[in-house]
Order: C-alpha cells, then structure tokens, then sequence
C-alpha cells in the first residue's frame, strides 16, 4: 500500500514539472481539435472584412468623384450616401461601383456613358432586369421581400421608374410644401405622391376628385398608407392581410368585436364603400336606400318607391333610425337601432 502512494506522488510531481517548464500541456478533446482546425487565422478574417478599393477591375469611389464631383456633393446627403460613407459590409465599400459595376473600363477610356458597365434610366443599354439586379442587392428584404412576382416587377416596371438618387426635387410653392415637405431636396421618390403612382393609375386619379373622398388631397393619407407598391402576399398589395385589417387600422371605432355584427360589414367593407372615392355621401357605392336595398329584400320594410310621408323612407336613409349598422353593443341592438 505504502509503495502505491509512492508511485502516485512521484507521477504527480513530474508532471507539475512539465507542466511549470511548458514542456507538457493538457490534451485536447476531439471535438474542440476540429474547431481549431477549422478555424481561420486571424489576418485572413480581416482581410474579408475590409476590401480593397481597388479590387481588380474595381478603381474605387474616389477616382469616380474626381471627375463627377457635382453628382457627389447630391449623392453625399442621401440616405444611400450616408450608408456608403460609414459601409458595413464589402459591397457598400465599393461605393459608387456598387451600383454601376467596375469603373477601370471607364476610366481608361476616358469617360462616356458606353463604357459604364450599368446605366439606369431610359437611355441605358441595360434591361430592366440588370437595372433592378443591382438594386437587389441590397434591398431585398423587408418591403422589398416579395418584389419577385409583383404586379409593378411583372409589369416589367424599373425601380428607377419612381426611384432617384442624385437627382434634386423642388417642390411646387404651396402650403403643403412650405409646412409639410421635408426639409431637403434630395428625396428617394421623383414626385410626391400620390402624383407618383397617379401618372400610371388615371382611373384613380378620377375618383379622387369626387365629393366623397379619402382625404389624399389634404395629404392625410397617401397611397403607400394602404398599398405597399415593393409587392405583398395580401390581395391587391394592402400592406394587411385583409381589406377590412387595412380600414379598421385607421377606423378603429368599427373594429368591434360587437355583441351585434351585421354581416356585410364582418365580410368586407368594400361591400358598401368605394375606398378611392364616390360621389355618394360617407363613400357608398349607391346611395341611400339602395345601398340596404341590395341585401335586403321586401319582407319587412318595401322596397319599391314610397310615398314622402311614409316612414319607411325618413329622410331617405335607413341609418336616421339603424344609426349602429357597423355593430352594437346594446342588449336590445339587434336591428341596430340608435
């Protein structure tokens, strides 16, 4: 027993002397020695990061400003610009060529718009796609995720279309302007909308100008309030899952839930409003009575023409008595009377 002791403290002590004298370190396990293995080197994870400006057929931002310094002094108060002066990955360090591809092309032939591997605008050689493809490349999340497939994107429609980025945008002399605009020229849009989306959508531009309307003009709510134009998985692009979720984010009074639903209203509410806009009173398809009328039939209450005294027809509304067609809450509101 003695002698098994002995043995012990002897191969303790050899080894707190390789150890002490760096001669012996402690073995590592299987699975730690592979995530070694793997791991890069310290210079080569740093070199990823931080890219050269003049990568192959890339010359890097501050050749391009030598000669485009106007474009520059624009470009710079842009969001974009902002981005690009502080970059947080490769391709926002490559700054103006993140955009329009290597510039050594342009630059040994001295310039011309031929030799810019990509051009937006009408006059661009390039397609839409190629003009959309360098967009995508950094938005294609958020908004932007279900751009594939969208209406505008399969109506063959650039982004340059509504977009600008260097361009200055002076707003016409109005009110509107003066208390409401941004305090800049550089906007990401080329008009304000709802004149954007009007110049392509006439048929709206219409019913904005009848006597019942969302209040567009007054610049309380503009297109994008409802409609997200990037693409949504939502029918007609709302920007919720439903028409009625898209009306009652405003109109929160008529969310409910009511101990009284009337059924249209739980179904949609384009079933008795036109949301653009329509020459009935509070944006009804048809007026008053025969906006009920087209449900409800005659057993109750007729619905062919009364006399001006009958009480059927008060004042030619069936809201003056149904004041609560949205829903109520009343014990007894089951006709949904005020």
């Amino acid at each position: 027993m003695s002698a098994i002791v002995t043995l012990r403290a002897s191969l303790t002590f050899v080894a707190v002397c390789l150890a002490s004298s760096g001669g012996w370190t402690r073995p590592a396990k299987a699975g730690q020695q592979s995530q070694e293995a793997t791991k890069p080197p310290a210079s080569q994870n740093a070199k990823a990061t931080t890219p050269s400006s003049a990568d192959g057929d890339y010359v890097g931002s501050e050749i391009c400003v030598a000669c485009h310094e106007d474009q520059q002094r624009r470009f710079k108060n842009t969001i974009m610009g902002k981005i690009m002066e502080h970059p947080r990955n490769p391709l926002e360090a490559r700054g103006c060529e993140s955009c329009h591809g290597p510039g050594r092309a342009h630059v040994e032939a001295g310039g011309g718009k031929d030799t810019i591997p990509i051009r937006f605008g009408k006059d661009s050689p390039n397609s839409v796609a190629e003009q959309n493809a360098a967009c995508e490349e950094c938005h294609s999340r958020g908004t932007h995720l279900f751009w594939k497939g969208s209406p505008h994107e399969s109506r063959g429609l650039a982004c340059v279309d509504c977009h600008q980025v260097k361009q200055e945008v002076h707003e016409a002399l109005s009110a509107d302007a003066r208390y409401s605009a941004p305090l800049t020229e550089n906007k990401g849009v080329k008009k304000s909308q709802p004149e954007l989306c009007l110049q392509c959508h006439p048929m709206r531009r219409a019913q904005l100008q009848r006597s019942s309307h969302m209040p567009y003009r007054e610049g309380k709510v503009t297109c994008t309030s409802c409609h997200n134009p990037h693409g949504s998985p939502n029918p007609s692009q709302l920007i919720q899952s439903s028409i009625n979720e898209n009306c009652l984010s405003c109109h929160t009074e008529r969310r409910g839930p009511f101990l009284w639903e009337h059924p249209p209203v739980l179904e949609n509410c384009a079933n008795c409003h036109e949301p653009h806009g329509s020459n009935n009173p509070q944006l009804l398809k048809v007026r008053m009575p025969r906006v009920c009328d087209s449900c409800h039939d005659s057993s109750r209450h007729p619905t062919q023409a009364q006399p001006l005294s009958s009480i059927k027809n008060f004042n030619r509304g069936c809201t003056n008595c149904h004041s609560y067609i949205h829903g109520s809450n009343h014990p007894s509101g089951n006709a949904f009377l005020r």
